[in-house]
């Protein structure tokens, strides 16, 4: 597993104190922004523009390797570059706690909040979980990659989803059923996703984002950007999706295409999300119908076959996703301390049945939004953490770590490392490289690989920067 860069990046919804009109979600979103950099002091600030929309101090480069910014008024906080499976969800959950810990500096933590989720109840709007994955830039991509590993995409939510309460359409975006007939469905992504592949996120929500940014080496890489994840309360799911795609991604690098092709993406992944009776039966390219779990083990199996015994992050995955699939394949429910939509609607259920009322009732959505709370106190999901009804994945230790540690073994290292020297510098800080201004003349450190550490390299350019 430790062959690929993974990353994620996710933007959390923000609830503004009723007491205070004039505090919006955007303004304490822009607050705890700064809180992050200025009071908290893990990170520096862009000192420059961003391409046009994005200008000095929207957000920065912190010092686990990671970044936050702001993304259409909403906080965005992108893990820094992963090679271990593990290291990514401990990386993750940092962007938690950074930003619940920067509210109770705001004094905020009981009258706002942060929530890791993809959906507005009351205005429809959505926003994402967007997960990176580097892949070979030998693997044709749009002629390969993108055609193979889409059925894997449409049908990986039967795990990886984290449930919603009822549904979205508008005249604008397609799905099947009305609004009055869902009253809850295993994905919050998969009703405003309106094509397979697309390459500007701004103009339509595809699963697969083609554009071609690899933040690498050009001539050896490129980055498969997705559109279509669900944000994760779930360790467990977080490492089970990113793991089950690295796998996929393995296979087709080695040209071991699975050979299933669906008639219709999008709405295959509606129906798929939207189908209480776990059938989630789909139709193929030749009209003959499956179903998402068959094809989810035809994935499995190949996996299994090739790629077994590798390495023990691996082989974690593949145990971890035959024992889902299988749970799945007979009793859902049983997933309930692993997987986010099993768990959600087995407490909105519990609820339902103990006070007598109705799937549409305000109060149900109430708490669907309450299960993603980032606050440790009132969050569902910590709650039903705190009591060991769910299960993780990594520590609290590993999660403290990767607040102001990268990982030890990516680029992020470098990054991290130059940023500590560069307290009084004039400086440009990206992914692939950083920038710094002097007198004479400006000094230049590349980072095109993102697999290496870059210690000799990082050790003279910040002697020569002195």
């Amino acid at each position: 597993m430790r062959n690929r860069i993974y990353g994620i990046e996710t933007e959390f919804g923000c609830m503004s104190p009723d007491s205070d009109p004039f505090r919006s979600p955007d303004l304490i979103s822009v607050q705890t922004k700064d809180t992050v950099f200025d009071s908290e002091g893990l990170g520096l600030f862009d000192i420059h523009y961003r391409g046009r929309d994005e200008p000095p101090r929207n957000g920065g480069f912190l010092f686990n390797g990671g970044r936050l910014y702001i993304d259409m008024g909403h906080v965005e906080y992108a893990t820094p570059e992963c090679r271990g499976l593990f290291d990514l969800v401990a990386s993750d959950r940092a962007g938690e706690v950074i930003l619940q810990r920067a509210l109770q500096q705001l004094e905020l933590p009981d009258d706002a909040g942060f929530f890791k989720n993809n959906i507005d109840h009351y205005t429809g709007a959505t926003f994402g979980c967007h997960e990176n994955y580097l892949v070979r830039r030998d693997v044709p991509f749009s002629e390969v990659l993108v055609p193979a590993i889409l059925p894997f995409f449409v049908t990986r939510q039967i795990y990886a989803g984290s449930g919603r309460v009822g549904c979205h359409k508008d005249i604008f975006e397609s799905g099947s059923g009305d609004e009055g007939e869902v009253t809850f469905q295993i994905s919050q992504r998969a009703d405003h996703i309106v094509t397979d592949y697309y390459q500007w996120i701004q103009f339509s929500r595809a699963i697969i984002n083609t554009r071609d940014e690899p933040l690498a080496d050009l001539s050896l890489y490129r980055r498969l950007h997705l559109l279509v994840g669900d944000s994760n309360m779930s360790e467990y799911a977080t490492a089970l999706k990113v793991g089950t795609t690295a796998m996929m991604l393995e296979l087709l690098e080695e040209r071991i295409v699975p050979d299933v092709k669906l008639l219709d993406e999008v709405e295959a992944i509606h129906d798929i999300s939207r189908d209480l009776t776990c059938k989630w039966e789909v139709q193929l390219e030749d009209d003959s119908f499956t179903t998402a779990l068959e094809i989810q083990r035809q994935y499995l199996q190949l996996a299994e076959t090739y790629l077994r015994g590798k390495d023990p992050e691996g082989d974690w995955v593949l145990d971890e996703w035959r024992l889902v699939l299988d749970a799945l394949n007979h009793d859902p429910m049983a997933l309930v301390d692993r997987i986010d939509w099993v768990t959600k609607k087995w407490l909105l259920e519990t609820v339902i049945e103990a006070e007598g009322v109705e799937w549409n009732d305000p109060w149900i959505q109430s708490l669907d939004l309450e299960y993603h709370n980032l606050n440790p106190e009132r969050g569902l999901y910590h709650d039903l953490r705190r009591r060991g009804i769910v299960r993780g994945v990594v520590d609290e230790q590993q999660v403290d770590e990767a607040i102001g540690k990268p990982p030890a073994d990516t680029r992020a290292r470098a990054r991290s490392t130059v940023m500590r020297a560069l307290t009084h510098k004039r400086y440009v800080i990206d992914w692939d490289s950083i920038y710094v201004e002097d007198e004479m003349d400006g000094k230049y450190l590349p980072l095109d690989d993102p697999f290496v550490i870059y210690e000799a390299e990082t050790e003279a350019f910040i002697k020569e920067c002195s």
